[in-house]
């Protein structure tokens, strides 16, 4: 895979954004980057497209700029010199597609039958956008797609909102989804871009799905862990299980037989996607202990950050 395409696998959410006014493109582009996901699909739909990609790759150029709705190759062009990093098509046509590889952009074309999808695999292409997601058929139908080609993802585009975000995304051979309810045409046209920070900040959210897993209690020896799982039983009912480093008082405290990481402790937070997650957290500026991740199947399964909150050592685990 690319680093286009892991790019994309890392943000999980493309905002699909149509522009009216190039004028609002840098704020646009602030409400992203500050809301969590630093990039935009800018839609070839409308004529400001091509300077409201130069305005943001300019005003940010560490944010992951692309063009949508591109149609031929002469927009392709525009919007590569405008700064975009990859290209968005509706439908898969063979002109554009081949031109883009010749010029080594990745596009991304749309698709939404088996048909289509061959002929990506005749240019190589290793992921397709599949729209209009929803009413071609939404996720079931993609995973009947994906049966027969089993080294193709999928980037589902149109219908895609915060209710059905987390159904496609839980599907391994989904990149990432397109979608434009945190950046809607009235939201930019108005200037509401607080709102599309926000938006975008609770589109993060629900992707990512932080949860408490348990809190971790330092003590000094076995008998001493026992006593205190023991003390959470009689007063909540947490059952005692004891295990070979800790004992655990239901499912929400672990009492550890040895001092462990933190000075008092630990606190453990799920996620829906943890590599997704550290990719975020780490746009955010959140340093992560690499040496403490714990891997299933080449799958990232646990990892700890760098430094305590309130004397409490942090890790993210896979729900």
């Amino acid at each position: 895979m690319n680093e286009v395409l892991k790019r994309f696998q890392n943000l999980g959410i493309i905002p699909v954004v149509k522009i009216d006014d190039a004028k609002m493109a840098v704020p646009l582009a602030k409400a992203l980057c500050e809301g969590g996901l630093p990039v935009a699909e800018v839609t070839f739909r409308t004529a400001a497209a091509e300077e409201a990609i130069r305005n943001m790759t300019q005003a940010y150029p560490d944010m992951f700029v692309g063009a949508g709705t591109v149609l031929t190759t002469e927009q392709v062009d525009r919007a590569v010199d405008a700064g975009a990093k990859f290209i968005v098509s509706p439908g898969l046509n063979p002109k554009v597609v081949r031109y883009c590889i010749e010029k080594g952009v990745t596009i991304t074309p749309g698709t939404s039958s088996p048909t289509d999808i061959e002929q990506a695999l005749e240019f190589g292409l290793e992921a397709v956008k599949f729209f209009p997601a929803e009413a071609s058929g939404g996720l079931a139908k993609i995973k009947a797609m994906a049966a027969p080609y089993v080294n193709m993802m999928f980037m589902p585009t149109g219908g895609i909102n915060e209710k059905n975000l987390n159904s496609y995304l839980d599907f391994p051979k989904i990149l990432a989804c397109g979608g434009s309810w945190m950046v809607s045409d009235a939201l930019i046209n108005a200037g509401e871009f607080d709102k599309i920070k926000e938006l975008t900040k609770q589109a993060v959210n629900t992707m990512l799905g932080f949860e408490l897993r348990h809190v971790g209690i330092n003590s000094s020896n076995e008998k001493e862990a026992e006593q205190t799982a023991e003390t959470f039983e009689k007063i909540f009912g947490f059952v005692k299980n004891s295990g070979n480093m800790s004992v655990f008082a239901g499912t929400e405290i672990e009492v550890m037989k040895t001092p462990y990481r933190g000075t008092h402790g630990h606190i453990a937070i799920t996620t829906n996607y943890l590599e997704r997650a550290v990719y975020h957290m780490t746009l955010q500026g959140v340093e992560f202990d690499m040496d403490s991740a714990k891997y299933k199947d080449e799958k990232m399964t646990l990892i700890y950050l760098k430094g305590e909150v309130g004397g409490f050592a942090l890790h993210l685990v896979q729900r």
